[in-house]
């Protein structure tokens, strides 16, 4: 499921299925979409920032087009202790690869990986 920010409409909260792991995109060359992060972390339960969130950063083949301080960017990541991924989305190898790291850490999240736990991310990483 996708959202543009947070927090989610409560509207819907019956229907909605459990949230295993939660992916703040940020885009490279907005600002905004880095704000709008910062927001919303704001709305995240404490709980899920142990294993279960993590930052993807896109657009970094355009570095000359940069409007998001990279130092913040790794600032999120250490104070709430979470990973940062690095992702060009026009190439399609790295978006599938991006995808498939993604996915993997799902699984991890959801608990579908015997013997693994989130809590180890930076250690897998």
């Amino acid at each position: 499921h996708i959202a543009t920010s947070l927090p989610l409409p409560s509207e819907r909260d019956h229907l909605r299925p459990r949230i295993d792991m939660i992916v703040f995109m940020i885009d490279i060359k907005s600002k905004y979409s880095l704000k709008n992060v910062e927001d919303s972390l704001a709305h995240v339960d404490a709980r899920f920032f142990l294993g279960k969130v993590c930052f993807l950063v896109t657009g970094v083949g355009r570095v000359n087009c940069c409007s998001v301080d990279m130092n913040a960017v790794w600032k999120l990541g250490e104070n709430y202790c979470s990973p940062v991924l690095f992702c060009e989305l026009e190439l399609e190898g790295t978006r599938v690869a991006t995808a498939q790291r993604l996915l993997r850490m799902l699984q991890i999240c959801a608990g579908y990986v015997p013997g693994v736990s989130a809590l180890y991310f930076s250690t897998l990483m």
